[in-house]
């Protein structure tokens, strides 16, 4: 029954989507539309919309066997060298092969045309046409908003609209989103998303030699179960922490953290050089916790998102043991963050509803009116929750509080700096509500043997030149803290770090025994570090290696940069750095890139 009602919320956007012609062609306040000749046309398209929108759903009784999930938009990338004398000639086949379904969508089409009301022989015409008119726009002005929320998936601010990744969040393993979805909708909404295509760039043989993204155990230590928590503040930029910008402004920029830029200086590792993947709170998740980078187009928008997919709470979860669970202070499913980490191993999911349901918090009364509930109150139920579990735990929580519309709880109105942006003083009161966090965990007998580690999702609200430069736009924190190991201390200014690194350094520094898939490496080790993202502005890849930042559009390299002494990007030094070195940066990029694509496009994220 929980499926079934999951597949009611997909099948009415897939209905409205199918049928918008003909709610329009009945809702316009017209009273042309009461003749025989507009009736019949209108049954037509009727009947022949909603017939091919069952025989897509028919189509995939015989495909979904081969591909494991719902046909989406891509099949038309598939297919699209094929000829037509080909195409024929499969489905000539797929047609005798199958005259069941054949019949079945026969009937159905027969059904549909039977069922469709007939135009009565008499039609009264209405005596007082401003009242008919006047009852005709109520009736549109109510369908609208009633079919824009049907189509999102929701009411609320919070809720986007709904997409075939949303599906992950009633399922319990991938095959059974094709219980879920309906391949109407699932075409629909993967239409315009560019599909992930696999670039030939060298051989297989030569790109695993170059990179590989499996990561097979190689230490003899011996798995060390400490809790991991991570923690992913919406909009934690650079550009706002003050430790990061001591010579900002001739050494007169503060920030805005200054719990964060306490714990930087004193206890904790973090990283001069240290990236994003996206630029969006949906491609920041599984890069963090999945080491999935968005390339291209968002996961969570693309038919991969119904890949198996891994992620550091399937690797502990399942491998060893650990009690795992995602927070984030909004509706439920708000953001797919819920699909997301139930299709990556997240056991639990602790969002408003629970909040609401704890005798020991205040339930609504803390919900900040726009998005979720206060960070302050909700760090404090995620401390609380901690406490409650079985050790080990790994757990994530996605802060809320500094997203627009940039607003902090009113007891609090005028207690932290405003700077420059709006952004900027829900930056400060986040820290604070860390700082709150901190304090409570470290009462916790848990607390020492915890590793936190602390990012962004994204950048936002840039201001100096720097950090408005493509690659500043990528630039966040990612903090490794670990109350109970004084070892991991210090500011590396040399590496070059992105969260898609954050999964394989955690399942290190555990002495993790298991091959994984991951994208990143781990931060801790000697191996060479970069960064590669997608720049949507210039629908091209940027690359950082050692000392340059390479641009290239799929193709070629179109500029590059020595960004640690030039910072703005002023000098292209494509034509004067070493060739050797643009060379080994090109064949190591490509390298990534040809086996992302491949991986995403063959469902091999996970090692089977």
């Amino acid at each position: 029954m929980e499926l079934f009602g999951a597949g009611l919320l997909f099948d009415t956007p897939a209905i409205l989507y199918t049928n918008s012609l003909i709610l329009l062609m009945f809702l316009i306040p017209l009273h042309l539309k009461d003749s025989p000749i507009y009736y019949r046309v209108a049954r037509w398209i009727y009947v022949i919309v909603n017939s091919i929108a069952v025989y897509m759903n028919l189509m995939d009784c015989v495909y979904f066997p081969f591909t494991g999930k719902r046909t989406t938009a891509s099949v038309f990338a598939e297919f699209s060298n094929e000829g037509t004398g080909e195409m024929m000639k499969i489905f000539g086949g797929q047609f005798l092969s199958h005259w069941y379904l054949v019949l079945l969508a026969a009937l159905i089409t027969i059904a549909f045309w039977k069922l469709f009301r007939p135009f009565p022989d008499r039609v009264k015409k209405p005596e007082r046409l401003p009242r008919y008119y006047l009852l005709s726009i109520l009736a549109l002005v109510l369908a609208i908003p009633l079919c824009i929320g049907a189509i999102r998936g929701g009411f609320t601010k919070a809720t986007r609209p709904i997409t075939i990744s949303n599906a992950n969040q009633y399922v319990n393993r991938p095959a059974e989103t094709g219980i879920v979805l309906n391949t109407p909708f699932s075409i629909f909404r993967t239409l315009k998303k560019t599909p992930f295509i696999v670039p030939n760039y060298m051989s297989d043989k030569e790109a695993s030699a170059l990179y590989t993204p499996l990561h097979q155990p190689n230490d003899s230590s011996a798995f060390t179960p400490r809790n991991v928590v991570v923690l992913i503040l919406e909009s934690y930029s650079k550009q706002h922490i003050g430790f990061y910008n001591k010579t900002l402004r001739g050494g007169t920029y503060k920030g805005f953290t200054p719990f964060l830029d306490s714990l930087i200086t004193t206890s904790a590792m973090t990283y001069k050089y240290s990236y994003a993947n996206g630029r969006k709170s949906i491609e920041g998740m599984p890069s963090v916790l999945s080491s999935l980078p968005n390339y291209v187009e968002p996961l969570f928008l693309t038919p991969a998102s119904l890949n198996a997919m891994s992620g550091l709470a399937r690797e502990l979860g399942e491998n060893k043991g650990y009690t795992t669970a995602f927070f984030h202070g909004a509706q439920n499913g708000s953001m797919g963050f819920q699909a997301f980490a139930r299709a990556t191993g997240f056991q639990h999911y602790y969002g408003r509803t629970e909040y609401n349901a704890d005798p020991d918090f205040n339930g609504d009364k803390d919900f900040d009116g726009t998005w979720a509930i206060w960070d302050e109150e909700f760090f404090q139920f995620f401390a609380e929750q901690m406490t409650r579990m079985k050790e080990p735990f790994m757990t994530a929580l996605f802060s809320a509080s500094s997203h627009d519309p940039f607003v902090v709880p009113e007891k609090y109105k005028g207690r932290f700096p405003q700077g420059e942006r709006p952004l900027q003083q829900c930056i400060a009161y986040t820290d604070y509500a860390l700082k709150r966090f901190f304090e409570t965990a470290s009462r916790q007998a848990w607390f020492k043997n915890t590793l936190f580690v602390i990012t962004a999702d994204h950048v936002s609200q840039q201001i100096d030149p720097f950090y408005c430069t493509s690659l500043g736009n990528y630039c966040v924190p990612i903090i490794l803290y670990a109350p109970g190991d004084p070892a991991l201390r210090g500011y590396d200014e040399e590496q070059i770090v992105e969260q898609i690194d954050i999964m394989p350094t955690v399942l290190s520094y555990l002495h993790y025994d298991k091959p994984y898939i991951a994208f990143g490496r781990n931060m801790l080790g000697k191996e060479n570090g970069f960064a590669l993202h997608w720049v949507p502005e210039s629908s091209s890849y940027e690359y950082v290696w050692g000392d340059y930042v390479l641009q290239f559009d799929g193709n070629q390299v179109t500029s590059a940069f020595a960004f640690r002494t030039d910072s703005t990007f002023s000098h292209d030094v494509l034509n004067s750095m070493p060739q050797a070195t643009l060379d080994l940066m090109q064949r190591h990029m490509k390298s990534i890139i040809q086996q992302y694509m491949q991986r995403m496009t063959t469902d091999n994220l996970i090692v089977k």
